[in-house]
């Protein structure tokens, strides 16, 4: 993803102050061939014994095409933040935000939920942007301990918190469908920055309230 300028002047009564501006939040990555990535389709189709020509499978190639560009690509948004006018030093915690996601291993998705939090420094995140960076993160081929990793990186780059916490809960159907077929089973990862992975206190009260609301 890249970011537009982060700040910007706005003036004042005879003074002319600097404040943060939004944060214009865009996926960076090369365009979809859709023309080729039909014609992958059906060749994969043929090569699997299946006939791409057939009633029912000749708009299956435009179909999975429009399936994965909607899962591999995500819309931008500004990322607001707000000054910490009132000192709020807890922790805020948005619980069971939707996560879904595509394995890079298999091209199978994967979904569950994710617990996202930080402790506040000098500014506050609008909550909704929380599940805004997590869902256009997770528009990837991705690995679940990367996109938790990612998740925690950036907005501990980017929001610069005391700390940050991230647990995503998932179940990958490359388990549950193939393989070992071990419907229901879900796999757990976190990733901890700051405060939240050096100070055992604070660090026990997140993972406690993310067990609370798994």
């Amino acid at each position: 993803m890249t970011l537009a300028d982060s700040s910007t002047l706005r003036p004042g009564a005879g003074t002319t102050e600097q404040r943060p501006a939004p944060l214009r939040v865009v996926r960076e990555g090369g365009t979809i061939d859709v023309p080729a990535a039909e014609r992958a389709v059906a060749d994969l189709l043929s090569a699997l014994g299946r006939d791409p020509a057939s009633p029912h499978l000749a708009g299956t190639p435009r179909r999975v095409v429009d399936s994965f560009a909607e899962m591999l690509t995500g819309p931008s948004f500004d990322l607001t933040t707000f000054p910490n006018d009132e000192g709020y030093d807890e922790l805020v915690l948005a619980t069971a935000l939707p996560v879904r996601s595509l394995c890079e291993h298999h091209l199978l998705p994967f979904a569950g939920v994710a617990h996202v939090g930080y402790l506040p420094g000098d500014r506050i995140l609008g909550l909704s942007k929380l599940a805004r960076v997590l869902d256009l993160l997770a528009r990837d081929l991705q690995v679940q301990e990367r996109l938790t990793q990612q998740v925690a990186d950036w907005l501990q780059e980017h929001l610069a918190p005391r700390g940050v916490g991230v647990v995503i809960e998932a179940e990958h159907l490359c388990m549950s469908l193939r393989g070992v077929r071990a419907a229901g089973a879900r796999t757990t990862t976190s990733a901890l920055r700051g405060v939240l992975r050096d100070d055992a206190r604070s660090r026990g009260e997140f993972l406690s309230l993310a067990r609370t609301a798994a």
